[in-house]
């Protein structure tokens, strides 16, 4: 059977109601997202790296399974069927393991300086997908973005810069990400949000769950703590499915290039963490760095507005 498409724009929701929305529901998902690189580092003594990106998305696909037999969601028509597997190499595959393989390599900050260039590759692939190109102001701004937070993650590194071989992994973890979240942003305009994640874990279920058996090595979990109990869990159930139902809502109703600069602010809800959760000190130096992200966020959302109208 055929979804029956539906878009979420066509609701009887004011403009601004829906702008705020989809801002919230950014914001909420890049809040769980920024946890991403500090869970794969967790792990990254107990599993390997395959180990962990196969492992966080067979859990997701095992959850969301069930979730879509007891919702009754339609099967997906085959060029949506086409679409969610190409967004799976992206989100299912390529950035839970290369962020892993990341992690492995490189500390946690330098990993947030080359994973600040996700929200361009969004933009870039969104443009890509839905042919709907911003104007040169919008690039301007995405681009001093990824500049601002660059700087500012390069400055807090404490190993002073410097390539890594780890870097080549994140790299590739921003190229297949940014296609993905552009993928899943176009199909939640046909598709509920968390339909879009769920279907692309459970069409990929068979081929995670052999990959993953043939990975398995139980004496591993022998030296997981809760910690690390913990980081295996928020992978696979918030950073692998629940974020993602928020986060494709709102590249849907906000649009892929406008939504994808909130990731701008990953990084300063990583550092967030760090002094909650690790009891770093707080830099005044990130509030400022912090201040100047929105501030161009806000100007690339404007440029974007001003064109539609």
């Amino acid at each position: 059977m055929n979804r029956i498409t539906t878009t979420p724009a066509s609701s009887p929701q004011t403009s601004s109601s829906i702008e705020t929305e989809a801002c919230l529901l950014g914001v909420l998902s890049v809040a769980a997202f920024a946890l991403t690189l500090p869970c794969a580092k967790a792990l990254s003594g107990h599993l390997s790296a395959i180990q962990i990106g196969l492992f966080r998305s067979v859990l997701a696909a095992l959850v969301a399974a069930p979730v879509l037999l007891f919702i009754g969601s339609a099967r997906p028509n085959f060029s949506q069927f086409k679409r969610l597997l190409l967004m799976s190499l992206g989100v299912v595959y390529g950035f839970p393991v290369l962020t892993a393989v990341g992690m492995q390599h490189v500390p946690v900050g330098h990993g947030g300086v080359v994973l600040a260039a996700l929200p361009l590759a969004t933009a870039i692939f969104g443009t890509l997908i839905t042919r709907d190109s911003p104007p040169a102001f919008f690039w301007l701004a995405s681009v001093g973005g990824f500049v601002a937070v660059a700087l500012f993650a390069g400055l807090r590194s404490e190993q002073g810069g410097g390539f890594y071989l780890g870097d080549l992994a994140l790299l590739g973890a921003v190229v297949l990400a940014g296609f993905g979240y552009a993928q899943g942003g176009a199909l939640s305009k046909e598709m509920e949000g968390w339909e879009v994640m769920c279907w692309a874990l459970v069409l990929n279920l068979p081929i995670l769950a052999m990959l993953s058996l043939w990975q398995f090595d139980a004496s591993q979990f022998e030296t997981f703590g809760p910690i690390q109990w913990g980081a295996l869990a928020f992978l696979a159930f918030v950073n692998s499915l629940l974020g993602f139902f928020s986060w494709n809502r709102a590249l849907a109703l906000g649009g892929i290039q406008r939504i994808s600069q909130l990731q701008l602010l990953q990084p300063f809800f990583t550092y967030g963490y760090s002094i909650l959760l690790m009891g770093e000190h707080f830099d005044p130096l990130a509030l400022v760095a912090c201040v100047t992200v929105i501030a161009l966020v806000v100007v690339s959302k404007r440029a974007l507005i001003k064109r539609t109208h």
